[in-house]
């Protein structure tokens, strides 16, 4: 691997069908830094588990339909490292001897914690376990097996790595030893999108545009948008702001996004007439993807080829760091 402006790390949980919104917030920037990084690019399987140990009966089908998911998008597998974590076994290795040193109060101070145990409760879920509350480790680990010395993240997402900066330095200080490096944060430039609905798009809401979705499935997701509940005829002037559809034209169709906003506040375009121009653009701009994933689909040998590929390649890397990692504790 040729060094670039540095090393990256990311990863994510496949836990179900890939969505619109999952790209825009995250893939569509790792397609971006893989010309200007070498990257390793993680299905966090193990990192699943902490949501859905009871039961795993999708996880590989999950693994499989993200890894058709990345490579569509543009991920190409020459030039980054593309594996399932828990094909590498020193994720594991690693985050149990992180675990060892990492004070319990670092781990019940992180924000989404107790959120997310008071959000799966409510839902009647019983997540109170040692993974979830030791996930922050393995994420740590994750980062820090390859010597990453960047992580794209978003703003909500800087606490996370901040732990992993402060698990570095306390592995360097008690062992006296510069073994990782302090990774620093490369702030994604994601466009947000809501759900069809106006909350955030998510599968636990049904509010989502599947990725990849072909025509038919684009047009019946973009023509249950809501839209300005005020407007009852074409001719009502209509109020765009409030409109998930001008949302989305904002995004995908910035051409006509002004337009289009004066013709709705005048009652000059009707609300079918402008889903039909967003479903045109959006197919337009996503085709390209929509026709690989459909390639893709077809050919799981191929894609387990990549997966197998990458994880050989991470392996050679996780080797070394682990040998450093026991040197350094005496563990040999």
């Amino acid at each position: 691997m040729l060094m670039t402006k540095g090393r990256i790390f990311s990863g994510m949980q496949p836990s179900g069908r890939f969505h619109l919104g999952n790209y825009m917030g995250a893939l569509e920037n790792w397609v971006r830094l893989q010309h200007e990084y070498e990257c390793l690019f993680s299905i966090v399987d193990l990192h699943a588990l902490t949501s859905s140990y009871s039961d795993t009966s999708n996880l590989q089908d999950n693994v499989m339909e993200m890894a058709i998911d990345w490579l569509s998008a543009g991920l190409d597998p020459e030039k980054n490292i593309i594996f399932v974590q828990s094909h590498v076994k020193e994720h594991a290795e690693l985050a149990l001897l992180l675990g060892m040193s990492t004070p319990l109060s670092w781990l019940e101070r992180v924000p989404t914690y107790k959120d997310k145990l008071q959000n799966w409760s409510a839902q009647g879920k019983d997540n109170n376990t040692y993974g979830f509350l030791g996930y922050p480790v393995l994420m740590a680990a994750d980062i820090m097996l390859y010597k990453a010395t960047c992580v794209p993240v978003g703003e909500d997402q800087s606490a996370h790595l901040e732990l992993t900066r402060e698990i570095v330095r306390r592995f360097n200080y008690l062992y006296n030893k510069e073994v990782f490096p302090e990774p620093q944060a490369v702030f994604s430039q994601a466009k947000v999108l809501p759900g069809i609905d106006g909350r955030k798009m998510s599968k636990s809401y049904g509010n989502t545009i599947p990725f990849g979705a072909g025509p038919e499935e684009m047009w019946e997701r973009i023509r249950m948008m809501t839209t300005d509940p005020q407007r009852i005829k074409k001719t009502d002037p209509g109020h765009p702001e409030v409109c998930i559809v001008y949302a989305f034209h904002k995004v995908f169709n910035p051409e006509e996004y002004e337009e289009i906003g004066t013709k709705c506040r005048a009652g000059e375009i009707g609300c079918v007439e402008c889903k039909k121009r967003l479903a045109e653009k959006m197919n337009t701009m996503l085709a390209d993807i929509h026709i690989k994933r459909e390639e893709l689909s077809k050919k799981p040998g191929y894609i387990k080829e990549v997966l197998d590929f990458g994880a050989q390649r991470a392996r050679k890397e996780a080797e070394k760091t682990m040998a450093e990692v026991k040197a350094a504790m005496n563990v040999l």
